[in-house]
């Protein structure tokens, strides 16, 4: 077939510059081959190289004794004691699961189990952040309904328990649904495996699905804006099989006890190109290829679509000689693909063969860690105007305008389509904080959680990555659990626009350091940028996925208010309401500073709960809709009234940081105020759980009427069917 010629149209299609094809050309001494395009367009581009964000993810605090493994491997991995470590991360899979919702969502789900299992380790927790446009937009109620269904078909088949997550909706999405999925398993901490090949003459191995034409320039297509060609870019969005997948995880396990495994390394953006360069780049190693080996499905397939497909459920490996016939005979017991397509060599290249013709010859090196990486210009984020006072409203007025809005609705219609008990391991299932699974076997349980404000980043992008960074500690602390380590996934707009750029540096800054404060290092995560459409970005996103540790169960926080229970606050109020989901759902107003984070009262306090979680039966922490909407889930879970003494908005609604809301009974009531004084620690009581209504000062409203409302505004916004238990 004869290679098309290399023209500037051709070169932009591939999103490269003038200005890096001109380095291209200086790398290599000659022009690229079609291939070769398609391979440094894989790797240069902003999805996989990261080479807007590099200078400032750098900056992040990534270490700390109880890290085993921070950024650049497949996922971080964390030690949980006992010898065990818990693997984790979160990814986007944005401009795919807008294009086709459904595989979208649910290649995004495999791509980021794949992440955590190439590790070697198994899958026992998966949490969704996502982000869609208003409600009310034609394009958003397929955009719900078919990602929901694409993450609940592939994590529900494949066995792995949702447990938490966010969704939210607003305006700025509406052209750029955010699709952030996060995976966590455990592995024996001295048994972790990695993607840098060693070893000269060692055979590199394809393992799984055979390779399609799907998801070819995926990775290139999820580094550009949209306009109105966005149909056009359907037949780069990969389609997953579940079904596969589980059977590459168990292979792959299986193959892990054999000591077969020299280097391991999940084909997901880019395919065989990222795979086979971040093995050889991480190894100091060459590789070469043989095309003609890699298993196929469909006919003819040219080296340009190999090198570039991203078909899902697949492998590479780099394996010991002597062990090849143990390990192809697990995958073939296992019904997949096992095929020797190459090895690693002394010299620095990428030698790519096809048809006896040399397809691709670059210095490998080049590829990965001789990337461009930009300083791009960026302008601060200017300082808010004051907010301006919001209308009059009631107490119950105002809880209505939230819990009646889908942002603050309640989500069973997202989470009861997704399996949340398979592993039997789950203690704490979605719908209020942190979700908690069982460590298998033992009397230890993980917390996970994802949390971030996007309006409190688009008004202030350092305090709003200090508040998503905080906000994941106290959800985790409210359920008693040490906070260890996070991941994040950055969403934003075009970084070639100095203001969005801003918004970038801001909240790096103020992530690094709230995780610093709060000894919450990162040790993975993913950067998306270009999320845009005809010029309009999104909200900034950079969503904080939080893992924590609960040493013993008996320290768990996961009871419900009972009647006559008193209602505690932890934690100072001032009265936030600028950038509040108050001014927003109510009012429409979206104006002002994000709330102050004092990281120093975070910690304090979120120490103090978990010192203290023996005088409490119930915790969670106040962010969106402050005091009342928080108070309100909590009595609604429990099926229960409340009463607040306070009528004020502001005292109800607002949003200050570092605050938590506690049931306890009476003892516990009295012995958690006594320790709060004697540390020094704010906390006041607030109100009592009990009786059928609802109860702000004197303005009251019907449990029964609420909770309905609570329940039903959901679906009926997104058009969905209205959940039978409403």
């Amino acid at each position: 077939m004869q290679e098309p010629t290399i023209t500037p149209d051709l070169i932009a299609a591939h999103g490269l510059k003038p200005d890096e094809y001109d380095r291209i050309l200086e790398i290599i001494g000659r022009e690229p081959s079609f291939t070769e395009l398609g391979i440094f367009s894989a790797m240069w581009n902003e999805h996989c190289s990261y080479k807007s964000s590099k200078k400032w993810l750098r900056t992040l605090p990534t270490e700390g004794p109880q890290v085993i493994c921070g950024p650049g491997e497949n996922a971080g991995v964390v030690d949980i004691g006992d010898g065990q470590a818990v693997v984790f991360k979160m990814e986007s899979h944005n401009h795919p699961s807008y294009i086709e919702p459904h595989q979208g969502a649910a290649t995004g789900v495999g791509g980021i189990l794949r992440d955590v299992f190439t590790m070697g380790a198994r899958p026992i927790a998966a949490m969704d952040a996502l982000s869609f446009g208003r409600p009310e937009h034609p394009k958003t109620p397929h955009l719900v309904k078919g990602v929901v269904e694409g993450i609940g078909a592939y994590g529900n088949a494949f066995g792995v328990p949702n447990v938490g997550g966010e969704v939210r909706f607003h305006r700025s999405y509406d052209g750029n649904c955010l699709v952030n999925a996060f995976a966590a398993g455990l592995a024996d901490a001295d048994k972790i495996f990695y993607s840098a090949a060693s070893g000269i003459g060692m055979p590199v191995v394809y393992l799984g699905a055979k390779t399609g034409r799907d998801g070819v320039g995926g990775a290139t297509m999820a580094s550009a804006e949209f306009d109105d060609t966005i149909e056009e870019k359907r037949p780069t969005v990969q389609v997953g099989d579940p079904f596969t997948e589980k059977c590459l995880l168990e292979a792959c396990l299986e193959l892990m006890k054999t000591d077969s495994v020299i280097s391991i390394q999940d084909m997901g953006a880019a395919g065989l190109t990222c795979s086979a360069v971040e093995m050889g780049d991480k190894g100091g190693l060459g590789i070469q290829l043989i095309l003609d080996n890699v298993p196929q499905r469909e006919t003819n397939m040219t080296a340009y679509e190999m090198m570039l497909s991203e078909s899902q459920e697949r492998m590479l490996m780099v394996l010991k000689p002597e062990k090849e016939a143990e390990a192809r005979a697990i995958f073939e017991k296992w019904d997949l693909d096992f095929a020797i397509v190459g090895e690693t060599i002394a010299e620095d290249r990428f030698l790519i063969l096809h048809g006896n013709e040399v397809k691709a010859d670059l210095p490998l090196s080049k590829l990965s860690s001789s990337a461009p990486e930009y300083d791009r210009p960026w302008v601060e984020t200017p300082a808010a105007d004051a907010a301006p006072a919001l209308p009059p409203i009631t107490p119950i007025d105002a809880l209505r305008a939230l819990i009646g809005s889908p942002n603050y609705a309640h989500k069973s219609w997202v989470w009861e389509q997704y399996d949340t008990q398979v592993g039997a391991d789950t203690i704490r299932r979605p719908g209020m904080g942190a979700g908690v699974v069982r460590v298998h076997g033992t009397n230890k349980a993980l917390a996970f959680t994802s949390d971030v404000t996007p309006r409190y980043v688009k008004a202030n992008p350092f305090e709003g990555g200090k508040q998503a960074v905080a906000e994941a500690y106290r959800n985790l602390c409210a359920v008693g659990a040490l906070p260890l380590a996070t991941t994040d996934n950055l969403n934003f707009g075009n970084p070639e626009k100095p203001e969005i750029m801003g918004q970038l540096v801001g909240a790096i800054k103020g992530i690094g350091e709230a995780c610093r404060a709060l000894d919450f290092p990162i040790v993975s995560g993913n950067v998306s940028l270009y999320n845009e459409t005809d010029g309009k970005g999104i909200l900034p996103t950079p969503t904080i996925g939080g893992v924590g540790l609960i040493d013993d169960l008996d320290n768990l926080i996961a009871g419900l208010p009972e009647e006559g229970d008193v209602a505690i606050v932890i934690g100072e109020t001032k009265g936030h309401l600028a950038q509040s989901a108050l001014a927003s759902e109510a009012f429409g107003i979206e104006t002002g500073d994000a709330p102050y984070v004092d990281l120093a009262a975070e910690r304090r306090n979120g120490e103090f709960l978990r010192a203290h979680r023996g005088s409490v039966k119930s915790a969670t922490d106040l962010a969106d809709g402050g005091l009342a909407l928080a108070a309100f889930e909590m009595a609604e879970a429990a099926g229960t009234g409340l009463r607040l003494l306070s009528d004020d908005i502001a005292q109800l609604f607002g949003e200050d940081q570092a605050r938590y809301l506690v049931a306890c009974d009476a003892a516990g009531a009295e012995a958690l105020l006594a320790a709060a004084e004697k540390a020094g620690v704010p906390a006041r009581q607030v109100g009592s759980f009990g009786g059928l209504a609802v109860q702000f000062g004197e303005d009251a409203g019907d449990l029964a009427e609420l909770s309905q409302l609570y329940r039903t505004a959901f679906s009926k916004a997104i058009k969905g069917d209205t959940p039978d238990h409403a």
